[in-house]
């Protein structure tokens, strides 16, 4: 996987759309400005492998994010279905599905790397940035966030996996107790005058600054991108924040 040194290669754009016309649509007018864009559960489920065909023939790669939780066979199969789509670069696991079956994901990527495929990154979900400590403690996850997110990434890591998805909060805990190479991919990232949003259903959010300065890698942007009046502004917007910070 490699990336060139332009600061749209760490923007990735959720296209969290419920068809794949409308997805294409939107993508069209800003994949010259982004890295990667992101096909999530909404847009898969309407219009399944097709969706991940059509939108990687635009140019950026893809992340296909399904976040697989299931026993380690399983998750084997859908992770080597998936790495056989063309551009797709990042893929994710659950965490809280185990060392066994973060195991078996990073074999299934090594496999298709051995039979010639271009190796994908896997990355595991660590706690969803929609959870705050309370709605942590209601699935019976004790003790503070952030210390529980960086176990999750360290068993990851110990596990083959390449890198994580979490907030901004655990960021730079996750890089000092993984190590530079360990892709760190940050949800929730909103423009500073939205991220403090009472309709948000984000918990744990940070502006493209504050990502990137943590530690991020990556940030995944949807709303404020899908919904802007202006969407190539936007983009380009983060994209100059983010060079800002490098």
């Amino acid at each position: 996987m490699s990336f060139d040194a332009h600061p749209r290669s760490s923007l990735i754009v959720a296209l969290d759309f419920d068809s794949l016309s409308s997805a294409l649509k939107f993508a069209k007018q800003v994949a010259d400005l982004v890295g990667l864009f992101k096909i999530g559960s909404q847009l898969f489920t309407a219009a399944g492998p097709q969706a991940v065909r059509e939108i990687a023939a635009l140019g950026p790669g893809i992340f296909l994010d399904l976040k697989f939780h299931d026993i380690p066979n399983t998750v084997a199969g859908a992770i080597l279905s998936c790495v056989a789509l063309p551009g797709v670069q990042l893929v994710n696991v659950h965490a809280l599905g185990g060392r066994a079956m973060l195991h078996a994901a990073a074999q299934a990527i090594s496999a298709a790397q051995a039979m010639g495929a271009d190796r994908p990154r896997l990355l595991a979900v660590t706690i969803l940035t929609s959870m705050d400590q309370k709605a942590i403690r209601e699935v019976g996850i004790g003790g503070a966030s952030k210390t529980r997110v960086v176990k999750l990434a360290q068993l990851a890591k110990q596990a083959g996996v390449d890198g994580v998805v979490a907030s901004v909060q655990e960021a730079r805990a996750i890089r000092k107790a993984c190590g530079r190479e360990f892709l760190i991919v940050t949800p929730g990232v909103r423009l500073k005058e939205k991220a403090a949003a009472h309709d948000d259903d984000q918990a744990r959010t940070a502006t493209p600054t504050e990502a990137m300065r943590a530690g991020a890698d990556f940030l995944v942007v949807g709303r404020p991108i899908l919904a802007a009046a202006d969407p190539r502004a936007a983009t380009q917007a983060i994209v100059d924040e983010i060079a800002a910070t490098k």
